[in-house]
């Protein structure tokens, strides 16, 4: 699906942004990625090879997505496409249930989330239109954003976040649509990334899981269970495809999951 095409995975060194440009180089793509820890960074080259280029870089700062186009620019003369996939729990911010939530924790988290987005977005459109051929974007969201679980997921900001960049996603597409500027939305639920250590290791919400995604008996997602839904999103499978979420959950939006009585 990916043959021929040049993407950029902001957040692309660990987790579901380097499972899907590994994915991506399988289908014959050019891809960096990019993350602010060096080693992560490191592995990440090993293992992408040559048809793949780690980048160190903050999200969060202004600049550095233009810093990673250029980069992009320079080995390949043309961008097709951005996968941003750096975000992040608020949690050890003070993100949480709005009576404990700090302000810190709000600003941080949103600003590691819908801010970083934002800021990449606006670099690869302004790419895209000087190229003057379209392009793809694909935002990463989280079912949280529409179908919130308070007792074991009650972080507000990140929520809140998530939501946001589904807005940011929809407003994007009808405004560049006449660009031929596709912008779409993925939206997981739990997936086993680092991340989200903290609820794989909870024996409760283990079981609150094989109820809440039902699918494939009832597990915790992979993150290699998201790189087909990017992979046509951000494909020429997909250039009728604009202004969406395409939730990959294993069932959580339609499924109540169970709690424990206490």
């Amino acid at each position: 699906m990916l043959t021929g095409k040049n993407i950029l995975i902001v957040g692309g060194t660990t987790g579901l942004g380097l499972s899907a440009a590994l994915a991506f180089v399988k289908q014959e793509a050019k891809v960096l990625v990019t993350g602010r820890n060096h080693e992560s960074c490191t592995r990440a080259q090993e293992q992408l090879g040559e048809h793949g280029f780690a980048m160190n870089s903050d999200a969060t700062v202004e600049g550095s997505a233009e810093e990673a186009i250029e980069m992009c620019l320079k080995k390949w003369g043309v961008l097709h496409g951005l996968y941003h996939v750096a975000g992040g729990s608020g949690r050890k911010l003070g993100d949480g249930a709005l009576h404990e939530m700090t302000l810190e924790g709000w600003h941080e988290t949103l600003e590691l989330n819908l801010t970083s987005s934002m800021l990449s977005n606006r670099a690869v459109i302004k790419t895209f239109l000087k190229q003057k051929q379209g392009g793809a974007i694909l935002n990463m969201g989280s079912v949280l954003g529409f179908a919130p679980s308070p007792i074991y997921f009650g972080t507000i900001a990140y929520a809140t976040a998530k939501s946001a960049i589904i807005g940011l996603s929809k407003s994007l597409a009808s405004c560049y649509a006449k660009d031929n500027i596709r912008v779409n939305v993925i939206a997981p639920a739990l997936v086993e990334t680092p991340m989200a250590q903290r609820a794989a290791q909870d024996v409760n919400i283990q079981k609150f899981i094989n109820t809440k995604q039902p699918l494939d008996g009832g597990r915790i997602g992979h993150p290699k269970d998201l790189d087909g839904a990017a992979s046509l999103l951000l494909s020429d499978q997909g250039k009728f495809i604009t202004g969406q979420v395409l939730t990959v959950d294993g069932g959580w939006s339609t499924s109540e999951g169970q709690y424990s009585a206490s």
